[in-house]
């Protein structure tokens, strides 16, 4: 059998771009070399393409970027091609997939989808729209909304807002919630930016600390809830996987409780009645199928510790495939194995 040519994108211009890497890294090593010819493109932070066909354990420490490889773009000329520049030397490599491992802006808001549907390429993932939507918190917010499903109370802020007047943003914050509150950018994850503020003499560091990565932000309730997670596979047939747990080690689960410290914990499958579980399970599909979701979602929830009340956190349209990473080890302890899931990923791209 023909191979088939998959590129897959990682780095970016992103504040998730070391996530990116460790992404990159486990696809790389577990995707079906002997289905898929493998074409790894690094994006610098600069915005810098480069093909990189070196040692993939070299990818986290930056061994990709270099002026000397070649570089490698994808055409925008709805042709399905790699344009690589080799020294001077250009060339034409046709692809059939793109499998962007790139997380946060610029890779899980819509903007990789968008080049990949002009160029005529499938793409791994959500498309454009359910791509722009997930990403923008305070829209997914909205379409969840419009579900009737509980999340936690929100006020949305907008940078020019806070500039303009921050004593009456500080006002209002302070008039819909009793601390603590938890302050996110609008459009990141791996809880890049985020802040749990215990009293009001905090809020504006957290403010000015999230404005740092988006122009919006929301301010949120805090709901004592446990952390619960559900891997979403497909595209109008679902496979949801059961629910798991998140333990963190800090507070909440922190970009460095992810990435760094490896403090954090997780229960496959979460000890939930069967009753909860299964509507979050349900729960997550609805939410899946409003956004417009194709490929692959993580559905992040919350239950409370006392009276197991659900509430819906986020959704994840490109979650981590680090070692660590909770999409799929959910799906390989419902029975696939890493290389399975990778394989599926691109046969639903081709799918949509």
């Amino acid at each position: 059998m023909q191979k088939q040519n998959v590129c897959v994108l990682f780095g970016g211009v992103s504040p998730e771009h070391e996530v990116s890497l460790m992404t990159a890294v486990s696809i790389l090593e577990n995707i079906d070399c002997d289905r898929f010819e493998v074409f790894p493109v690094g994006i610098t932070r600069e915005g810098k393409w480069y093909l990189y066909k070196g040692d993939v354990s070299e990818i986290p420490g930056g061994g990709w970027e270099s002026p000397s490889l070649p570089t490698a773009v994808i055409s925008p000329a709805h042709d399905r091609n790699l344009i690589i520049n080799s020294g001077g030397v250009l060339s034409l490599q046709k692809l059939d997939c793109v499998f962007p491992a790139l997380h946060g802006a610029n890779g899980e808001d819509g903007s990789i989808q968008g080049l990949c549907a002009i160029a005529d390429i499938p793409c791994v993932g959500p498309p454009v729209a359910a791509s722009a939507v997930a990403m923008d918190k305070s829209v997914t917010k909205s379409v969840v909304e419009r579900l009737g499903i509980r999340q936690a109370a929100f006020l949305h802020v907008r940078r020019h807002e806070y500039e303009n007047d921050p004593e009456s943003v500080l006002s209002r914050v302070g008039s819909r919630f009793t601390y603590p509150v938890f302050v996110k950018p609008s459009g990141t994850g791996s809880s890049v930016g985020i802040s749990k503020v215990k009293s009001a003499d905090t809020l504006r560091g957290a403010l000015d600390e999230a404005f740092r990565y988006d122009s919006s932000l929301l301010v949120e309730e805090f709901f004592d809830g446990r952390e619960i997670e559900v891997a979403v596979l497909g595209n109008n047939e679902l496979t949801v996987s059961c629910c798991g747990e998140i333990i963190p080690g800090d507070e909440f689960y922190t970009y460095d409780d992810k990435y760094i410290n490896g403090a954090s914990a997780d229960r496959i499958p979460a000890e939930l009645p069967r009753d909860t579980a299964e509507e979050i399970r349900s729960r997550a599909a609805r939410i899946y199928s409003a956004v417009g979701c194709k490929g692959l979602s993580r559905i992040d929830f919350f239950v409370h510790k006392v009276t197991n009340e659900i509430c819906f956190n986020e959704i994840n349209t490109l979650p981590g495939f680090t070692p660590i990473s909770m999409y799929p080890k959910l799906l390989i302890h419902g029975g696939m194995t890493y290389p399975d899931i990778i394989t599926r990923l691109i046969e639903l791209s081709m799918e949509k």
